[in-house]
């Protein structure tokens, strides 16, 4: 080549050398990337494919945390619910020992009871206090909510599991009920009703009437008059003076027997001592010594017990200086005596209500007043220093209104007036009031012996005087003949005393009975025959002996003829408990029914022994077999699995199980709003890639079942121990089941959802992240031989250009 200005060969080389130079940095970037695709322009469908893959993956990994974030909290659940299971279990063994009554004292009942209770706090505290991240799990904020819809009441324990809300956030739920559950009947036809052997029963009325009658009382006042002595006695003696004397207190002639004494006076002589003769009815002879003076006579007088005597006159008893004679009467003597006068106060109307206290009060300073005080007593009150007037007395008791007062003196002189020195009244409170009333006694006779043998006998009440003690005799017919006295008060115990003791009829007054004796002049009587009796009649024909089976266990029963279907019913009602089956009587048919509901629930009645002919035979033959019918319905369109009166479905948006109310058929509506745990297990958030369940309260309020609640197991609750150990039994074998369901039912979504998901989702992003590294990761071996080959190639071009740009100079070569 010759020409200069145009090295083509150089460009030539110029070239591949910089295609060699970028198929080198291509394998570098590679390599030290370890990424085949870098950027867009590497693989712009590669890179399409790979960012999706990549953003999938990323998403995938987001669900592997979710899952295994939401098994952490299946399992914390979980723990906690197992502990409540293990409280459970030990209130059941407490509630069967407790039922042990028969060897167990109240003190070791109460010692349960305890026990019982701290458990229920314990299910309480758990329910409350189990969380995850401080999310409670079991206190039912993770239930789902619902807003009740068409007869929502006719459906009881509500369990939503699972529900797939969608976008709205809610779901309608339709149950139509087809079919409702039934129970298991068996009935046993013609059973009359059985009476008993029954005693001829007559009957004795006594009866008294009561007149009415007024209260009444009375204020009693006193005045005591003080004894005065007959005095007056005093002779005047001619030349002489005053001879006195007067009777003395405690002699023959005190107060009023001295009264009119004639006094006798005369002289004897000189050596005779003066003397008193009182021998003579009516008068006293005093006989003065003559010589002496009247002091003298009158100071040796006064030693007698019956006058005293007295004188100033110094003169002498003789013949020329007084005239020793005289006469004169005793006057003005009294005995000591009281006056009195009274207050008589008087109900104005009969009747008890009469009957009130009175009170007699003295206030100072206080006007004469009366009224009915606090304690319904009639209360008068008087002024303490002051003088009252009976007359004000009376005028104000006689102003209340329904009391008349009026006064009575019984003495002269008359007590008119009340002061601080009279005695205070004798108060006698108003009494004998009486309401008009029927006093009555029933007096039951009875036949000692059943049958219909003394229906018709008479029973007489025979009166007659000089009866002493009542007396009973039955003749032939049975016919009773009774006698009192006619005009005695005669107690009815001992008329009822007769009776017993003649031994045909037994008698027996009536407990509320207000009459205690009975007078025959006043009181009146009335008898019935005797009737009513009769043998036993009715009821089975034949002893039958038989088993009942039901759901929860038999019975055999061995019956004799004769009994009712009444005694049928109580019989076998009272093992119910035991046997799931309950009597009840339809006429003459004895109708046996399943406690439950349902194909489970079953009435199995199989006659053991009873002669041909008899009830059960004519009625059953050998036996007889039913059992119940489990409820069809339908579930938003998906047929329900019917267990007795329990719906139930299970499909990717609802997991739900419902107790109908018994024998109803009615459609119910209601529509869940929100509530449950909603985990996103998918790696698109949409709704099929989403599961939310419910977890309800496992507090003592919300465990149990149709039984009752388990919180009724408290003290004082209607299932503790010393109340109801039965239904206490029932309620905790509900709640254990309850929460038994719930762990079981937790575990399944945790193994069969959670768990499969994972190994699922792992799988998923293992593939993905294949399929991402093929398309995007560099092969290194690939890369590697494009790097060795490009190195090679930059080197043997860079020689190759640098020949190529010598070729000029050889053109220099003709220049010279």
């Amino acid at each position: 080549m010759t020409r200069i200005n145009t090295n083509v060969p150089s460009l030539v080389a110029q070239n591949r050398l910089q295609s060699s130079n970028n198929d080198l940095q291509t394998a570098l970037t590679r390599l030290s990337t370890g990424l085949r695709i870098n950027s867009g322009s590497d693989d712009p469908a590669g890179l399409i494919a790979s960012e999706a893959l990549r953003s999938e993956i990323t998403s995938l990994g987001k669900a592997v945390s979710n899952t295994q974030r939401a098994s952490q909290i299946i399992s914390t659940a979980d723990s906690a619910l197992g502990q409540v299971s293990n409280l459970l279990n030990d209130v059941r063994g407490l509630v069967v020992e407790a039922a042990n009554t028969g060897a167990l004292s109240n003190e070791e009942i109460a010692a349960n009871q305890l026990q019982i209770d701290s458990s229920l706090e314990a299910i309480n505290r758990i329910a409350q206090t189990t969380t995850f991240q401080g999310r409670k799990l079991l206190d039912g904020g993770l239930d789902f909510l619902t807003k009740a819809g068409t007869n929502f009441s006719k459906i009881s324990n509500l369990q939503i599991d699972q529900a797939n809300l969608g976008p709205n956030g809610s779901l309608n739920v339709s149950v139509s009920v087809t079919a409702a559950a039934e129970q298991a009947t068996v009935s046993i036809a013609n059973i009359p009703d059985a009476t008993a052997a029954s005693k001829s029963a007559g009957s004795l009325d006594l009866t008294r009437t009561v007149a009415p009658a007024s209260a009444a009382g009375s204020l009693e006042f006193t005045q005591a008059n003080a004894r005065t002595d007959a005095t007056s006695g005093t002779i005047t003696l001619p030349n002489a003076g005053d001879f006195t004397f007067a009777a003395k207190a405690g002699g023959a002639f005190e107060g009023a027997a001295g009264e009119g004494l004639d006094i006798i006076v005369q002289t004897v002589g000189s050596g005779t001592l003066s003397s008193i003769d009182s021998s003579t009815p009516g008068e006293v002879t005093i006989t003065l010594e003559e010589g002496k003076t009247l002091a003298a006579i009158a100071a040796e007088l006064s030693s007698d017990t019956d006058f005293d005597f007295s004188s100033v006159a110094a003169v002498n008893v003789d013949n020329t200086d007084v005239v020793a004679s005289g006469n004169e009467s005793l006057t003005g003597g009294a005995d000591a005596s009281t006056s009195t006068a009274t207050i008589d106060i008087t109900a104005d109307a009969d009747g008890v209500a009469g009957n009130v206290g009175l009170v007699f009060t003295k206030t100072n300073g206080a006007t004469t007043s009366a009224s009915i005080n606090v304690d319904g007593d009639i209360e008068v009150v008087v002024d303490d220093n002051g003088t009252t007037t009976l007359e004000e007395i009376r005028a104000a008791i006689d102003g209340i209104s329904g009391y008349s007062a009026t006064t009575t003196n019984t003495d002269t002189p008359p007590v008119g007036d009340y002061d601080n020195t009279t005695a205070a009244p004798t108060a006698t409170d108003l009494t004998g009031g009486v309401d008009a009333a029927t006093l009555t006694s029933a007096i039951s006779l009875t036949a000692a012996t059943n049958g219909a043998t003394a229906n018709g006998a008479t029973i007489t009440f025979s009166k007659v005087d000089g009866t002493t003690t009542p007396t009973a005799v039955v003749d032939g017919s049975g016919n009773i003949t009774i006698t009192v006295d006619d005009d005695t008060d005669v107690a009815v115990s001992d008329i009822v005393d007769a009776i017993n003791a003649e031994g045909t009829y037994e008698a027996e007054a009536d407990a509320g009975d207000t009459l205690t004796t009975f007078n025959g002049s006043t009181d009146t009587d009335s008898t019935t025959a005797f009737a009513g009796g009769g043998l036993a009649t009715g009821g089975l024909a034949e002893d039958v002996v038989f088993e009942l089976l039901g759901k929860t266990g038999s019975e055999v029963f061995n019956v004799s003829a004769g009994t009712g279907i009444d005694d049928l019913v109580t019989q076998i009602n009272l093992v119910k408990d035991a046997t799931g089956v309950t009597a009840t009587k339809d006429g003459t048919s004895l109708v046996l029914t399943s406690s439950e509901y349902g194909s489970d629930a079953v009435v199995d009645l199989r006659v053991i022994q009873e002669n041909a002919g008899g009830t059960f035979d004519t009625a059953i033959g050998a036996g007889a077999r039913d059992t119940g019918a489990d409820i069809q319905a339908k579930i938003n369109g998906v047929d329900a699995n019917g267990k007795g009166n329990e719906l139930s479905i299970n499909t990717s948006t609802l997991d739900v199980a419902i107790t109908v109310e018994a024998g109803s058929s009615d459609s119910v509506d209601f529509t869940i709003t929100g509530g449950g745990a909603l985990f996103q297990l998918g790696s698109d958030v949409v709704s099929n890639q989403q599961a939310r369940i419910g977890i309800g309260s496992v507090g003592s309020a919300r465990l149990g079942g149709t039984s009752g609640k388990l919180f009724q197991l408290g003290s004082g609750e209607a299932a503790a121990l010393n109340t109801d150990p039965n239904k206490a039994a029932q309620i905790v074998t509900e709640a254990i089941d309850q929460v038994t369901s719930i762990r079981g039912r937790l575990g399944a979504f945790q193994s069969t959802t959670l768990e499969s998901n994972l190994v699922s989702l792992n799988e998923t992003m293992a593939n993905l992240q294949e399929a991402e590294s093929s398309i995007r990761d560099a092969d290194f071996a690939q890369e590697s031989a494009n790097l060795t080959r490009a190195q090679i190639l930059v080197q043997s071009g860079t020689n190759v250009l640098s020949l190529a740009n010598q070729n000029p100079q050889n053109v220099l070569s003709l220049l010279r």
